[in-house]
């Protein structure tokens, strides 16, 4: 089985973090600040962890070949920045290398379907303007995290595109949406005053990127976008009005954001001023939040948010952030808080990830979704509630699996192996001792129930890490369902953390795609991705694999897919060696061909009766792969 992209980059750095203590070589890090007088080394710490575990999890959907999340252009630059700051905030720097990969991978031209739908024209540029306005914003904070001067060169040549769609002929200013010139909203705007901003306050002596803001900002805070309430709507009519179009979160945060930086270059206290004006008119409103919690408005039961609208709310949290720590206001850190916890208590499923609904709200005809654009959304908001000058020791783990899944034969007992992945940080290279628990069901046994393990980290906010491989023994004659492990681990002084692994006892396979019931079975996401009309899919050159653990007096299987789109199906033993059963020879881009498809697994039975499925693109070089919706598979005995 291929290692998880998580435990393959624990590998490497535990081979490279090896090889500087055996040679003596210091680990080059950036500094990170102290906790404030009289604060703890461990007070932020929980939340240090859960930021880190949800980066992770975010990361494992990351598609190391095309250096993005797949498929969506703007939302994979929202969510790198989001990684981005995330190691702003913790010190940590573990994911420099994506960022630079991300870069050195997309910044060249891309035909249309292969990046977006639309064409990439070279340096993160498109038609879409504010599709280039999330990218420059990204490589602002990659700079930030870096000193690398190509990123905010980047940036400014982003800048520069976006500059060529300045119109003061139409309503007297304001950048346009795309290069039709046919919209003028707030989302593009907001990023441009925040961008030329931030370029001005990087770039010593500089005087025209601030004109240019001051310029974008006059026009911004008169325009009509902000209405009688403080919020901003979507955008202008043709007649130059605010077009009462729907208050997004993203529009406000990016106004929130466009403020604050333009006053960190002027000093100007009514820019600061507005800022706290459009995040107290967020807060106070039924139109972006429910009981306290931040809420879209495609979000309640019944609703759906498409793939965009996902990722909204991650990016008011990005810039409410800024202002609570601008500002120290007691009631803006409050809300970050309520948001982190809320989002952990009640929007976390038994995988780690993090949902939609931030209140955890679902049912069965209205789920919560669970993707990596959501997963980014909420992070933003663990990452708000890690406290300035993030605390020097932290402790977390995760599990590789988070779900697994067995088989059994009647009367046997069933094996099933995990790892638990211990991650922590300290001060300078002091090491940290860390006690490991597992705790399960009633007669299943683990082994090692519990170990030990030392870790050196190389400080700054860079955790050192460790593994620990687990074999479970289920018993006989356990009932199908799901059956929880708990991991704890501690260390002194203060630290703990716990995580979980589920074990889907299973007599039957049926599960839709992008369920949490799926990913038990899904062996290998090979940069997949989830579709809003409930589809796992693979384009390009990605993929994805399905493992069938039959039991082993199984001497025929047959599984049933549900598959649109241009796909290949593939069967094998051994996860390795693939014989094609099932090609869609068209191009279809509508679904038009969604059917049931019956599949003989006989012949692919393995050694140990697994069998793996296998998804790819039939036509990679367009964009449209196939699509997963349901699974159903059975087993048969002579």
């Amino acid at each position: 089985m291929t290692m998880s992209r998580r435990i393959r980059v624990s590998v490497i750095r535990l081979a490279l973090m090896g090889l500087a203590v055996a040679v003596g070589l210091q680990p080059v890090v950036a500094v990170q600040a102290a906790p404030p007088p009289g604060q703890p080394a461990t007070a932020g710490s929980t939340e240090v962890a859960r930021a880190r575990v949800a980066t992770e999890v975010l990361l494992d959907s990351y598609d190391e070949q095309k250096a993005w999340f797949p498929s969506s252009w703007w939302n994979s630059a929202v969510a790198l920045q989001t990684i981005g700051d995330y190691m702003e905030r913790t010190g940590d720097r573990s994911y420099l290398d994506e960022l630079d990969h991300s870069f050195e991978t997309n910044k060249g031209p891309f035909p249309a379907g292969e990046r977006s739908t639309d064409e990439i024209y070279g340096n993160f540029t498109s038609r879409a303007i504010d599709d280039a306005g999330w990218w420059a914003l990204n490589w602002v904070t990659a700079y930030d995290l870096t000193g690398d001067q190509k990123y905010l060169d980047m940036a400014g040549t982003i800048a520069d595109f976006m500059h060529g769609f300045w119109d003061p002929s139409t309503c007297g200013g304001g950048i346009w949406w795309n290069e039709e010139r046919t919209y003028k909203n707030a989302v593009t705007n907001g990023q441009w005053i925040r961008l030329t901003a931030e370029l001005h306050n990087r770039i010593p002596g500089d005087t025209a990127w601030l004109e240019r803001s001051q310029e974008a900002w006059d026009w911004y805070a008169a325009s009509g976008l902000i209405n009688a309430e403080g919020l901003v709507n979507d955008g202008l009519t043709d007649a130059c009005a605010n077009n009462g179009d729907t208050v997004w979160s993203y529009n406000q945060g990016l106004g929130i954001g466009a403020a604050l930086e333009l006053y960190r270059a002027t000093g100007d206290a009514e820019l600061l001023a507005s800022a706290r004006h459009l995040a107290d008119a967020a807060l106070g409103s039924a139109a972006l939040t429910t009981d306290g919690v931040l809420t879209e408005s495609c979000d309640p039961l019944g609703r759906t948010c498409d793939d965009n609208q996902k990722q909204f709310k991650g990016i008011f949290m990005r810039y409410l952030t800024e202002l609570a720590d601008t500002t120290g206001d007691a009631r803006y850190a409050e809300f970050v808080d309520r948001q982190a916890e809320t989002i952990w208590a009640n929007d976390r499923d038994s995988a780690e990830r993090l949902g939609l609904r931030w209140s955890g709200a679902g049912t069965t005809a209205s789920p919560n979704v669970f993707d990596w654009r959501t997963q980014a959304s909420a992070l933003s908001a663990l990452i708000a509630d890690v406290p300035q000058g993030a605390p020097t020791r932290s402790l977390s783990a995760t599990m590789s699996p988070t779900q697994l899944v067995v088989m059994p034969s009647p009367g046997a007992t069933s094996s099933a192996r995990t790892e638990v992945e211990v991650a922590a940080t300290s001060e300078g290279r002091r090491p940290v001792r860390a006690d490991v628990r597992v705790s399960g069901p009633d007669g299943w046994t683990v082994d090692p129930a519990r170990s030990r393990v030392r870790l050196v980290p190389p400080g700054g906010g860079t955790p050192a890490r460790a593994s620990i491989p687990l074999d479970v023994t289920v018993p006989a004659n356990t009932a199908d369902g799901s059956y929880p492990l708990t991991v704890r681990v501690t260390a002194k002084p203060g630290l703990s953390y716990t995580t979980r692994v589920t074990i889907q006892v299973a007599s039957t396979i049926d599960f839709d795609a992008g369920s949490t019931q799926e990913l038990a079975w899904l062996w290998d996401a090979g940069g997949s991705g989830l579709s809003h009309v409930g589809s796992r899919f693979a384009d390009g050159t990605s993929h994805f694999v399905y493992r069938f653990p039959f039991p082993a007096e199984a001497t025929s299987a047959e599984a049933t897919l549900t598959i649109d789109n241009q796909y290949v199906v593939q069967v094998g033993p051994d996860g390795e060696s693939w014989t094609t059963v099932l090609t869609e020879d068209e191009p279809i881009r509508d679904s038009s061909n969604k059917a049931d498809h019956t599949l003989d697994l006989t012949p692919y039975l393995g050694p140990d009766k697994a069998v793996y499925i296998r998804v790819t693109d039939a036509f990679p070089e367009d964009g449209w792969g196939g699509g997963i919706y349901h699974v159903a598979a059975e087993f048969g005995t002579s």
